[in-house]
């Protein structure tokens, strides 16, 4: 397994990953309640804050606008991903190369999505090997989003099912597992613990609150967790620096919930 403390991906041993794959995997829907988030422009210029370690997207945004920010931003290349339009089992189309995103887009991590538990899941983790070995020729570290989905799935948030997921990514190779929240610090003790030495971030989902975004990401951080990646609960607000300033706090900075959101309210 790659050591990754040092690598650009990471702050202190820790991770904050702005993701930006939302355009393929949910489409337009997203970008509604922000529209600015729409322009790619607009979110590699919030991936400048200095609490982001990296930003992922897909090959076209990265070819589009990475050359332009290779100086302040550093590039996860996502490379699968399929459209909310597919109405079959959960599946992830494989496009883009590690070739690809070394060479041609300057990537500093790679990304891949696998969903265990679906019918595709040998093809899906025989896809993931290729990557992951490609990844080691190039010294560069690689982030599971580990998802279980597919019929035997019944709790997708469960703690015994996100568990798994972690505990694959220590498994399949992993440097770096991107779970689902389980609810509570304990039950994220447990994920991990599955983990080993593979780092755990906790997936951003929905937007919610400030506080509860906080608290939940605090929670990750006390378990052991290496930090978040976050899209929605960053893009989708009015001022997503302050909230990335309120994550620095917390995540980088290991204030409480009320330490980090006192210290960045505005004072009358």
């Amino acid at each position: 397994m790659r050591p990754i403390a040092d690598a650009p991906v990471t702050r202190d041993g820790k991770v904050l990953v702005l993701a930006y794959d939302h355009g393929i995997e949910h489409g337009p829907v997203d970008f509604d309640p922000q529209p600015e988030s729409a322009d790619p422009e607009h979110v590699f210029d919030v991936a400048t804050h200095p609490a982001v370690t990296s930003l992922a997207v897909g090959k076209g945004v990265a070819e589009a606008y990475y050359p332009s920010y290779e100086d302040d931003v550093s590039l996860l290349a996502k490379l699968n991903g399929t459209s909310n339009l597919w109405m079959g089992e959960p599946d992830s189309a494989v496009n883009c190369s590690v070739e690809y995103a070394a060479e041609e887009l300057g990537a500093e991590a790679i990304g891949f999505t696998v969903y265990p538990g679906v019918n595709g899941e040998v093809e899906m983790f025989e896809e993931f090997r290729e990557v992951q070995e490609k990844a080691r020729e190039y010294d560069l570290p690689v982030v599971m989003w580990s998802y279980a989905r597919g019929q035997a799935v019944k709790n997708d948030t469960g703690e015994e099912t996100i568990a798994y997921a972690a505990r694959l990514g220590l498994e399949l190779g992993a440097d770096i597992a991107k779970v689902k929240y389980p609810g509570s610090k304990e039950a994220m003790e447990t994920v991990t613990r599955m983990a080993g030495p593979t780092k755990v971030l906790m997936s951003g989902g929905s937007k919610t609150s400030d506080r509860e975004f906080l608290e939940s990401v605090k929670s990750v951080m006390d378990a052991g967790g290496a930090g978040l990646a976050v899209g929605r609960n960053v893009w989708q607000r009015e001022d997503p620096i302050a909230l990335l300033d309120a994550l620095e706090e917390v995540i980088y900075e290991e204030a409480s919930v009320d330490e980090a959101l006192d210290a960045t309210t505005p004072k009358p």
